[in-house]
């Protein structure tokens, strides 16, 4: 199965990829295995999710091309100081084995560090080959517009939670704005889409399911999704999106289902959502 890919400012991300989050030991291993087998090319881990020795390992397990696939991981929130962030880059590399990763991000801002600091060792990282292309994660409009003007290189990701639940539309702007492309984790809400009838409804014309619609949903408004799953049957169904479309009042209908409580990951570290 061939994957469209989301351009940029100069980088090619395939659509759909598969999130790690919670995903640990020999299974993680088994799901990023599979997973490129089947198709995907577009594996999401993270400094903070504790499997990128495993995602390696899938990697290399399955038997594809290092150039073929789409790495991307994230530098968690206590180390975006310059000495931290490029010792924790170079330490996800190791765990890893990797020379550089496709895509390395900010995974939260932190308001204790100056932005200027992070932004320019994250630009070093790209300068020293260690990332092919960076970005940022859980970014508002005004951190957006912040970091592209502090940015000695170009940025191509927002990566942020979005679902037919949680309307984003101010902060996918700012990103279209900058040529930036947007990465939905939890596209399916964590489960929350599967049982949702408006989705279920649309399915059923389409013969897919809800997770599916949502997905569609997403990727139709050119976002890259990344859902999250420890099942092979799964994997198959999350791909299988690019053989149907959504029309108008479908779109309209499922974008009535976001609410100001619509969002699922929220905490302590989280900046002013937008």
């Amino acid at each position: 199965m061939t994957v469209p890919v989301v351009e940029a400012n100069g980088a090619r991300i395939p659509a759909v990829g598969l999130g790690t989050w919670d995903l640990r030991g020999a299974t993680c291993t088994r799901m990023v295995e599979a997973a490129l087998q089947l198709g995907y090319r577009h594996i999401d881990t993270a400094e903070m999710y504790g499997n990128e020795r495993e995602v390696g390992e899938g990697l290399r397990a399955s038997g594809i091309n290092r150039d073929d696939a789409f790495i991307t991981t994230k530098v968690w929130q206590d180390h975006l100081a310059a000495g931290p962030f490029e010792r924790a880059t170079k330490d996800c590399l190791t765990r890893l084995r990797l020379d550089a990763v496709d895509l390395l991000l900010i995974h939260w801002p932190n308001p204790r560090v100056p932005l200027a600091e992070t932004i320019g060792v994250l630009c070093r990282m790209k300068q020293a080959g260690l990332a092919r292309h960076i970005g940022v994660s859980n970014f508002t409009v005004p951190l957006i517009d912040e970091a592209v003007a502090l940015a000695t290189e170009p940025l191509v990701c927002n990566q942020i939670e979005w679902h037919p639940f949680l309307d984003q539309s101010k902060v996918v702007a700012a990103a279209c704005r900058h040529g930036l492309a947007i990465t939905a984790y939890s596209p399916i809400a964590r489960g929350r889409a599967v049982g949702n009838r408006v989705l279920q409804e649309i399915g059923l014309r389409h013969g897919k399911t809800a997770g599916q619609v949502s997905l569609r949903y997403l990727v139709q408004q050119g976002a890259i999704v990344i859902p999250r799953t420890s099942k092979r049957e799964r994997l198959a169904e999350n791909i299988a999106i690019f053989d149907f479309a959504l029309d108008a009042g479908e779109m309209a209908e499922i974008r009535k289902l976001a609410s100001p409580a619509g969002r699922v990951v929220d905490w302590s570290g989280s900046p002013t959502w937008d």
